[in-house]
């Protein structure tokens, strides 16, 4: 059976954790931006394949009106054609008003149909010239990933052997967490841009938010019987010598003194 650990060896196992996670941390501030920029450009890409797509339908749907419409004029066409020669063979007038009412219908489907192809032709014209500022704004879009990508290929090339290793170091360290100190962990490090959930009292305040620690809340830290946070961010306060917990700490360096300088008598004269 394992045995328990105590709450020094649980804030020292939580103190490495954020060691680790801190260098993980410095990692992706080297990347910087470049990841969400790349992501962002990808997205934008494939708006614009999505709006290419939809705008090569339409046109594809205003040429089949208009060659609709073009079809509507020839049948007009070829009617009134029809409805000219019947004239000649009229018998009466009620004959002739009736092919001269159908001359002038179709008269009037013929304007109608160049009407609506002017109109297509226009709405053609401008999706095409979209279109066209589309795949340009696409064609930039791809170059301007291609460089993204091959700064962060660069980036993530120079710094990957190093952050595979401290993934794994990482994930080995948290295996040895209580999950519920981890959850709170994970929770506190999520609130700050900086990832800091562990930190230490440097000079008497508190590493993460720099306010001032009550020596009480400091004496406290050093008996290392219970989880301590920062009354002001809510940071685990650990104290300065928490990586030593089941080991001797380093034995304070004693300054060194100068020697004093002698300094002679001056004779006075008689």
């Amino acid at each position: 059976m394992a045995k328990e650990k105590t709450i020094a060896e649980k804030l020292k196992a939580l103190y490495q954790l954020q060691l680790i996670d801190s260098k993980l941390d410095e990692i992706q501030i080297l990347k910087g931006e470049l990841p969400i920029e790349v992501k962002d450009l990808e997205d934008e890409i494939s708006g614009l394949k999505t709006r290419i797509q939809r705008l090569e339908r339409q046109i594809e749907d205003i040429e089949d009106s208009i060659s609709m419409h073009r079809s509507k004029i020839k049948e007009a066409e070829a009617l009134i054609e029809r409805y000219n020669k019947q004239l000649d063979e009229v018998k009466n007038n009620r004959e002739y008003e009736a092919l001269m009412k159908e001359i002038e219908l179709q008269r009037l489907e013929i304007q109608l149909a160049e009407k609506r192809i002017r109109d297509a032709t226009q709405q053609l014209e401008a999706r095409q010239e979209l279109l066209e500022n589309t795949k340009q704004r696409l064609e930039a879009k791809k170059h301007d990933l291609e460089v993204k990508q091959k700064e962060l290929e660069e980036v993530t090339a120079k710094n990957e052997k190093e952050e595979k290793k401290l993934k794994r170091q990482s994930e080995k360290a948290r295996k040895e967490i209580d999950p519920r100190w981890l959850r709170s962990y994970d929770k506190i490090r999520a609130n700050y841009r900086n990832g800091l959930a562990v930190v230490m009292v440097e000079r008497d305040a508190c590493g993460g938010c720099h306010n001032t620690i009550p020596p009480q809340t400091q004496l406290e830290l050093t008996l290392r019987t219970e989880i301590i946070t920062c009354e002001h961010c809510g940071r685990i306060l650990v104290d300065d010598n928490i990586l030593y917990v089941g080991e001797e700490p380093p034995a304070p360096q004693k300054e060194e003194v100068a020697p004093k300088r002698k300094t002679r008598k001056r004779a006075t004269k008689k």
